[in-house]
Parts: structure tokens; sequence; C-alpha cells
């Protein structure tokens, strides 16, 4: 079989067996001509607020050299990067209000980090960053290979596969370089939840003296080579087949497996939109766009290097550490009730794990709940933060 025909197999296979979801956005699909939905992209594109938030830049290398760039926000430092209401929304309020405006706390305020999930970007907690800007330090990082992050160094040059494991060791560097002193609250979504939870289980140190609060935002602790996506147990049983062919195929020849597909662009964003969103037709199309476009931004053949890593990922002994703190220790975990992506019952597992952790089922609600319903994130954040400056207040 020719390279081009393989890379236009692996194009329209990526995006988790598109074809088997083309009955449900077909009606959709046909009743708006492709140059008119490409308009509309455009459109949203420029109208979006979303990701525009900016701090200070800062960069450090991880141990295999590979540059990993970071910003920090410093509570009132730079008022006039403030943004306006308009993009600042949903502002404070609430117990997160509440919360801003208490007398000086028993322990000093955390810096917050927070860790993004695969194939995405640390804009991807525009809504978060909106809500705590000017009142908290707050560090936003770029996963090796994601974002404004140099791609990884012992994955090109093929001296290592990467690991969430080694993901771990690249949090340690951020945090030794944008968080040197003081405590932190670690906050991770997907695979930046495994990040965190790789970090606890190689740094339980660091957990126990300076860290003062974690969130675990649909994410999992293993078990992930089971997930059938909301899809058929046959389809994905041939799809887990086919896989390893199709990663060497993306690997050998990348710029051929993009243009796959860009070629099955509406399909793809069907799909995309089903395993991102619990109500994917009511979603605002601006947020969902943008959601989209951190995911179009990352190329397939990083998508293909990190995809392994997920399957031998198994990280209940770092739940121990967790527990074995939890009495100063406040620990939240939160899932979309429909994420297919790490189903609801994997976050359950982990509150299991965590007795004392506060668990939050979001009602219709998918993988990118942090996008989907910020309000009810930012103030289950918001009660995290306030649990990690008084430890001893109940979870609600």
């Amino acid at each position: 079989m020719s390279w081009a025909r393989r890379a236009g197999i692996a194009g329209v296979a990526v995006g988790a067996v598109a074809t088997t979801v083309a009955t449900t956005v077909a009606i959709e699909r046909l009743s708006v001509q492709r140059n008119l939905r490409r308009q509309a992209r455009l459109e949203l594109d420029a109208a979006g607020p979303f990701g525009t938030l900016r701090g200070t830049p800062g960069t450090v290398f991880a141990e295999d050299g590979t540059e990993l760039y970071y910003e920090i926000d410093e509570p009132d430092e730079h008022p006039a990067l403030k943004p306006p209401a308009a993009v600042a929304e949903p502002a404070p309020r609430g117990r997160l209000a509440k919360l801003l405006r208490r007398p000086e706390p028993v322990r000093r305020r955390p810096t917050v980090v927070f860790c993004h999930g695969y194939c995405l970007a640390q804009d991807v907690w525009h809504f978060q960053r909106a809500a705590l800007r000017g009142h908290y330090r707050a560090v936003y990082w770029d996963q090796r290979s994601h974002g404004r992050s140099e791609r990884g160094r012992s994955q090109v040059e093929r001296v290592e596969d990467v690991s969430i494991d080694q993901l771990g060791r690249d949090l340690k560097a951020v945090l030794d370089a944008a968080a040197p002193e003081g405590p932190v609250v670690l906050v991770g979504h997907s695979m930046g939840g495994m990040t965190v939870m790789a970090f606890a289980e190689q740094y339980p140190e660091y957990i126990a003296e300076r860290v003062t609060g974690v969130a675990l935002i649909g994410t999992s602790a293993g078990g992930l080579s089971d997930v059938t996506y909301g899809f058929p147990a046959p389809v994905i049983g041939l799809v887990r087949k086919a896989v390893p062919r199709m990663l060497k195929v993306i690997g050998a020849r990348p710029e051929l497996v993009e243009r796959g597909r860009r070629a099955v662009g509406d399909l793809y964003s069907g799909v995309f939109r089903r395993l991102s969103f619990g109500e994917p037709k009511t979603i605002d199309p601006a947020v969902a766009r943008f959601a989209e476009r951190l995911i179009e931004a990352v190329p397939l053949d990083v998508v293909a290097e990190f995809y392994p890593a997920f399957h031998v990922h198994d990280k209940m002994a770092a739940l121990g550490v967790l527990r074995g703190l939890e009495k100063d220790l406040p620990v939240l975990v939160l899932a979309g009730d429909r994420d297919e992506m790490t189903p609801a019952s994997h976050s359950e597992r982990m509150a299991e794990e965590l007795p004392a952790a506060e668990l939050l089922l979001v009602p219709e609600t998918g993988h990118l709940v942090l996008l989907e319903a910020p309000l009810v994130v930012n103030d289950a954040l918001a009660r995290l933060l306030a649990r990690s400056i008084h430890p001893h207040e109940p979870a609600v």
C-alpha cells in the first residue's frame, strides 16, 4: 500500500473512528455549504476573546533540555493587564467573591499552578484565569510538545518515549522556576491531572512540605485501555488493533496525515464536539471553536507520540501519597458526568481512594467541563482554595 493511501486512511481514522458517528452529524453538516462553515469558523476565531489573557512569560529547561514555556499572573501587579469585563466573564462571584474578600488567612495564599490536558494548551484555563486574575499568584504552563513549549527533545531524538512520569518531572522543573517558595495548589485537567499524580508519586516530600491543595479534573489514575469513548466495544476493538500501524504511518509521514485530517475537517469537528462536551448542541459556538482550535494546533505526530502513554498509565500508588496527607491536604476530584474520554467512574474510583476528598460530578457536561461549566468549576476551585488556606474548613 502506498504512503499516500496509508496517510489518507490514518487521517480519516484520527478523530476516534469518525465514521461511526457520521450519521449523528450528517444532517447538520449537509445543511450548510462547506465554504460557509469555513467562513463561520474564521469569524468565530476573530470574534472570540478566549485565550487572549497573557501573563509574565518565562521558560525553563526540562531534564532532557526541552524548553518549557510558562506564564505567571501576579496579584495586582499589572492592573493595566486586567481584561475588560466581556473577556473576564465569568467574574468572581458567590463563594469565590466571598473568599477574595476574606481577611488575612491562617496560611499564606498559595501559588496556583495549572496543568492542561492532552492536545490542549495553557489557554484552555481561560475562565479560571479570568476569575483568579489579580487576586492569586497563578502559573500556567504548556506541557512539552504543546502550546508554546518546545517539542520534546528526547522524543525528537528518539532517546525516550514520552511518559506520564516524564511529565511529572517536567512539572517539577516548572515549579522550581516559577514557584520556588511558598505554598502551592496544583490543578490538573485530564493529562494534566495525570501529571500531578506522577509528580506526587516521584516527589512525596515536596507534596508534604509545599502543596496545600490538589484539584484533579476530568482525569484518571489508570485503566484507560478499557475506555470505549462511547462507541460500541467491537468498533473500539478494531480501532485498537489498527492503532499501532496508524501511529507508525503518522510518525513517518505526518504532513500527509495532516492533509487527511483537513480533508475530513467537518466530520472531525462533529466527532470533536461529541467527545468534548456533554451537550454539544448547546455549547457556545465560540467556546467550542476555541477548544477545537487548541486541538487543531497540536501536530498529529505529537498526538500519536503521546497516545501510548495513556494505556500504561497507572498512578493508583500516587493517590496513596495524597491519602496519607489528607488531614492537611484538601483534594478536589471533579468530572463531567457525560465524560467519554476519562469517564466519571474513574473519578469515583479516585474518590474512593481519597475518602476525605470533595467529589463533584457536574451534570450534563463532558470532558471539557472547565469550558462547558466554568462557574461550577470556579466555585469548586474557590472551595479548594479556601480549604488550602484554612485547612480544617469543611469541603461544602
